[in-house]
């Protein structure tokens, strides 16, 4: 079984929010909400995660953009945004969905999420990281 099929299976049976396989190996899942899950693969496993492949909840502009800083191989998302899709293709991902979207919204649904706004002040994944870490260190919960 191919990396993302295995990452996709695990993802939708298990009810992950995340996960990561390679060469036949989950690397990482995670059952947390947004973008930490991804926000912890690409700054505690940067280096494991390199050439694997991810099945996420959502992907918006912000996670395809750490998806490129982790240069990922390949991606799956139960709903992934327009942006998204195009920060993907820029970074020559090959990507699969379930659902796609114009943006992703918040929480309530009544404004594009946080996440996906801060993702647009960049085109740099390191500078979103950034951006991330400090999102991370006011927001503490």
């Amino acid at each position: 079984m191919k990396d993302i099929e295995l990452a996709k299976e695990i993802l939708l049976k298990e009810d992950f929010a995340l996960v990561a396989v390679k060469n036949g190996e989950i690397i990482f899942k995670s059952n947390e909400k947004g973008i930490k899950p991804m926000y912890e693969l690409a700054t505690e496993m940067k280096d494991i995660a390199k050439g694997a492949s991810i099945a996420d909840k959502v992907i918006g502009r912000g996670a395809a953009l750490l998806c490129s800083y982790l240069d990922i191989n390949e991606a799956y998302g139960r709903l992934i945004s327009k942006a998204g899709m195009e920060i993907l293709e820029k970074n020559q991902i090959s990507y699969d969905f379930m659902e796609s979207c114009e943006y992703i919204k918040n929480r309530d649904g009544t404004d594009y999420c946080p996440i996906e706004k801060l993702s647009m002040s960049t085109e740099k994944a390191s500078d979103f990281l950034e951006e991330l870490r400090i999102f991370f260190s006011r927001n503490k919960d």
